[in-house]
């Protein structure tokens, strides 16, 4: 019998109440043709409801696509993820309280799988410790109507841990480049190797169905053994996508081939940075890189020192990374964040999320929206704005050197010439405050596993010493009193040996990369 049924017949399998499961990035692994059948399916029956969705990354384009699909009232009953941000229609029921809603961090909820596949009771593991998803403190709750906790602290051997408990999955919603008439899948089309293999088995273990989008159907016998991604046997149904806008290989891209490996683009075709204050922070945070690091860069402002390295042409100097378990190459930003242009090898995502949790990085990169008085950083919730935590405790909490970047206060305007910097209008929004609204990084933990902190800015570099935040560096142009201590909202420690930052990260020219290259 065929396994090849049409997107409608498909999503008629799906029960009310179902655990439904689905993984990628972006847009990059999602089926959008199957989501749109399930969609259509509610509002032309009003089933399947009260579904229970599981996702680690972010996977939406911050528009019309993704998660925001299946953000339907009525047919979703739970979301857990590790990011919202990205999908309109469901951060407006999790904000709403509309639906029940985790946050847990993305390396946790893609290696739950593997638990889930082989029948063990759960994850234990040290990542979250401290944060909002420690059950002392928030518990990943992400709206006041969901109640039950689903992380316990426990003790083993003397020291503690969190238990993240397992699931049974009821229906798998994968994405492939090409499936043969059997049902065998590869993905080659990707930009990255995402979890579709830990979620068919942890579906298949539990007893539920799996279902596959493809792009292209092959005659059976036909595929490459070792590009298969996820084997026949696993798979039960298959759906030809209809439209190649069910396809899309990132958020900003449908098929850039340079992502996938299959083709190397000159790293001259990668834009280039104007002279602005985020030049400065990238620039500021690339001198943290010493030759043979390996290295990664987190979303946001810290993709912009990919850039910089490949002005310099200093990206072969050290490896970078992301999570979603990329080396080498240049890391795409923003829209097409998780793919990299001229990757040199691909691991699973869920593997890379063992090396970085194992302390396998030695410095990170990531985004500073919020930091506080003992060093804690916050990337999670603002007011009643949701976004989601990512990879973010993953890769904070096991770094051996954690550099938090960022302007230094929300909405200032800025300009960066002769060397100086000049602040023409301040910010609306202080991001140095005395207690951050939600704790996505623990100052004190990094504290008692000597982790080295930093936070860049445009203006000002400090340093968590001793478990007390410390000015270490000022821009040139700048005042200490008028534009850095008077816009934090605490006030820190300033270094006996405190440094002006180079003076020539904020001219057109810079010299400085080149001296840490020989």
């Amino acid at each position: 019998m065929s396994k090849v049924i049409t997107a409608d017949a498909a999503v008629e399998l799906i029960k009310d109440h179902a655990t439904v499961a689905f993984g990628g990035m972006g847009l990059g692994g999602w089926p959008e043709c199957l989501a749109r059948a399930l969609a259509r399916r509610f509002y032309n029956t009003g089933h399947p409801v009260g579904l229970n969705l599981k996702q680690g990354a972010s996977i939406g384009d911050w528009r019309d696509r993704g998660t925001t699909t299946i953000g339907i009232e009525g047919m979703v009953d739970t979301w857990t993820g590790a990011h919202v941000g990205s999908s309109a229609n469901m951060r407006q029921l999790v904000q709403g309280n509309k639906i029940k809603a985790y946050c847990l961090p993305h390396g946790v909820i893609v290696n739950l799988w593997r638990e889930i596949a082989a029948k063990r009771p759960g994850l234990i593991t040290k990542v979250g410790l401290g944060t909002f998803v420690d059950p002392r403190i928030e518990g990943g709750k992400f709206n006041s109507v969901t109640t039950e906790d689903i992380v316990k602290v426990i003790q083993f051997e003397g020291e503690e841990w969190l238990f993240y408990k397992s699931f049974p999955v009821d229906v798998a919603l994968l994405r492939a480049t090409v499936c043969d008439e059997d049902g065998n899948m590869t993905i080659e089309h990707e930009g990255f190797i995402y979890e579709a293999l830990q979620i068919a088995e942890a579906t298949k273990n539990s007893g539920g169905i799996v279902i596959v989008q493809t792009e292209y159907l092959a005659r059976r016998g036909t595929l490459n053994a070792q590009k298969v991604e996820v084997p026949a046997d696993m798979v039960d149904y298959i759906v030809i996508a209809e439209d190649k806008n069910d396809c899309w290989q990132g958020e900003n891209v449908y098929y850039e081939p340079s992502f996938s490996g299959e083709t190397r683009i000159p790293l001259d075709e990668i834009p280039k940075l104007p002279l602005n204050d985020k030049k400065v922070i990238a620039r500021r945070c690339a001198a943290e890189i010493r030759r043979g690091d390996l290295v990664n860069l987190g979303y946001g402002m810290p993709a912009n020192v990919a850039s910089i390295l490949a002005e310099h042409d200093a990206s072969d100097i050290m490896t970078l990374t992301t999570e979603a378990g990329v080396f080498g190459g240049v890391p795409a930003v923003k829209a097409n964040f998780g793919n990299t242009y001229n990757p040199d090898a691909m691991i699973n995502h869920s593997e890379m999320f063992n090396y970085y949790d194992g302390g396998g990085l030695d410095v990170t990169f990531l985004g500073l929206a919020q930091a506080d008085s003992h060093g804690n950083v916050n990337v999670i919730r603002f007011g009643n704005k949701i976004i989601g935590c990512g990879g973010f405790i993953n890769i904070s909490q096991n770094t051996p050197k954690c550099v938090f970047c960022g302007s230094f206060t929300n909405g200032a305007k800025t300009v960066v010439e002769d060397g100086r910097l000049k602040i023409i209008e301040e910010g609306k929004n202080v991001k140095f405050t005395k207690d951050v609204e939600c704790i996505s990084f623990s100052g004190a933990y990094a504290g008692s596993v000597h982790q080295e902190v930093m936070f860049i800015t445009e203006r000002a570099v400090l340093k968590l010493i001793n478990g007390k935040m410390t000015v270490t560096e000022i821009a040139p142009g700048v005042d200490l009193e008028k534009d850095i201590l008077g816009q934090m909202g605490f006030r820190p420690e300033i270094a006996e040996d405190l440094k002006l930052m180079d003076p020539g990260m904020f001219e057109e020219n810079w010299q400085g990369i080149e001296e840490w290259r020989k």
